[in-house]
């Protein structure tokens, strides 16, 4: 059996220090690849803010939020309405001290996959 083919529509672009901007932006993005075709969508790594994954900074630990969280919830809206997967890189607070950089994929009806934490 081969599986059915599949276009993918990969998002990278500069980012702001405000995250609802990133968020607000990237969904207008997300929307513009589901209009060209894309079925599976990819967000560049920790997409809702500059990238500080270099070095531990504790002073952007303010920027971690939990899966599900306001962020991966907007997203899940956003996969249902549109009907496509979305794979979601954020920082996340999994619990006190405990923080990951992680990326959360959502189905094409909203529900949460399943989390990858690096």
């Amino acid at each position: 059996m081969n599986p059915s083919p599949f276009t993918l529509g990969v998002i990278q672009e500069t980012v702001s220090t405000d995250a609802d901007a990133n968020v607000r932006d990237t969904a207008q993005r997300i929307r513009d690849a589901a209009k060209r075709g894309a079925q599976v969508i990819l967000l560049q790594e920790l997409f809702n803010a500059p990238y500080f994954c270099k070095v531990t900074d504790a002073e952007r630990f303010d920027l971690a939020e939990p899966i599900p969280g306001p962020t991966v919830e907007t997203m899940q809206k956003l996969a249902s309405e549109l009907a496509v997967v979305i794979v979601v890189p954020i920082f996340e607070k999994r619990g006190p001290g405990l923080y990951h950089n992680s990326a959360a994929v959502v189905d094409a009806d909203g529900s949460l996959l399943g989390v990858y934490r690096k």
